[in-house]
């Protein structure tokens, strides 16, 4: 398989990048200075792309290779990848589920718990000199809070097991209702947020998704509630979120993604209500090492002809 052409378009994992060349014809797109030219000089040989959460292969990429034939995300979402074209061409696309389910769950309760306890700011306050003159403030609780969860599936139930382990309610939003679930279902994002703390977005980002969270999810959540996302960025509309925040309609924010990454609105970087990290949901050594074994596994399958290990189309 030495002479199988995969592009990796941006730089991802070491340790994949370093797999795929030991086995294949690794063509990096980020290092060639004109990129249409790479892409048209090399367009016979590509038989595979690898991409990623911020990085699939739309119409134009796709087009530009004629001899396509496999898409292996390193992610699990796959919203950057165009579906149809692939379906329509017979272009094989996989990804990277259950692996990284628990740390992006565990990087939930993390988020919320930064943002009720003020950990962030706590830490500031203490290297910064500030416990010399006095206590820091009181927080909030995290047990027993009501944590409302949009999209039930591997990751959304293992953060609410997660969540049940702090005595916290559960209730959730999914396009229908689980009913061997015992948790509390709403048929709507708008009544999951009047009932609930904590409200936590990790469904898949489709047309449907977009914005789910909007001005009047995040005002039927109030001055008291807390938004998690870790599904995707544009699951939120980040200029209502802004305006919440800043006018106090929202209690605070736990955010891993955002709309433009990696860009994040400058209004949020004084607020400690909010708590920012740079979209590390599955960024441990660990589970970068299990995705990217999964990626290889499902190129490997591809090229000998054996069934996918995740297949999406």
């Amino acid at each position: 398989m030495e002479s199988v052409g995969v592009l990796m378009p941006v730089p991802m994992s070491p340790y994949l990048e370093q797999e795929l060349e030991r086995r294949f014809n690794l063509l990096k797109l980020w290092t060639a200075p004109e990129k249409a030219e790479f892409l048209k000089a090399h367009s016979g040989a590509i038989r595979a792309v690898i991409g990623n959460a911020g990085n699939g292969a739309d119409v134009g990429l796709i087009e530009a290779l004629p001899e396509l034939e496999i898409i292996a995300s390193f992610s699990v979402g796959i919203d950057k990848v165009d579906l149809d074209m692939c379906r329509e061409k017979g272009i094989r696309v996989t990804n990277t589920p259950d692996v990284l389910t628990d740390d992006v769950a565990d990087l939930a309760i993390g988020l919320a718990l930064a943002v009720l306890r003020r950990l962030c700011e706590a830490d500031g306050y203490v290297r910064s000199g500030g416990w010399k003159n006095g206590d820091y403030k009181l927080t909030t609780k995290f047990t027993g809070k009501t944590v409302g969860i949009i999209g039930l599936g591997r990751i959304g139930k293992a953060v609410a097991k997660r969540a049940e382990a702090f005595s916290c309610p559960i209730a959730y939003y999914s396009r229908t209702e689980k009913p061997d679930l015992q948790y509390k279902y709403y048929p709507s994002v708008v009544e999951l947020a009047s009932n609930c703390d904590i409200l936590v977005v990790v469904c898949p980002l489709t047309q449907e998704t977009r914005h789910i969270i909007n001005r009047e999810v995040i005002d039927a959540l109030g001055p008291m509630g807390i938004l998690i996302n870790i599904g995707r960025g544009p699951h939120v509309d980040e200029s209502e979120l802004v305006s919440a925040l800043l006018e106090g309609r929202l209690g605070g924010a736990g955010l891993d993604v955002y709309e433009n990454e990696p860009d994040v609105p400058g209004q949020l970087f004084q607020l400690e209500n909010v708590v920012l990290l740079p979209h590390v949901g599955s960024d441990t050594v660990e589970t970068d090492t299990a995705m990217a074994d999964l990626v290889i596994g499902n190129l490997e399958a591809h090229f000998l002809n054996k069934p996918l290990l995740t297949p999406v189309v």
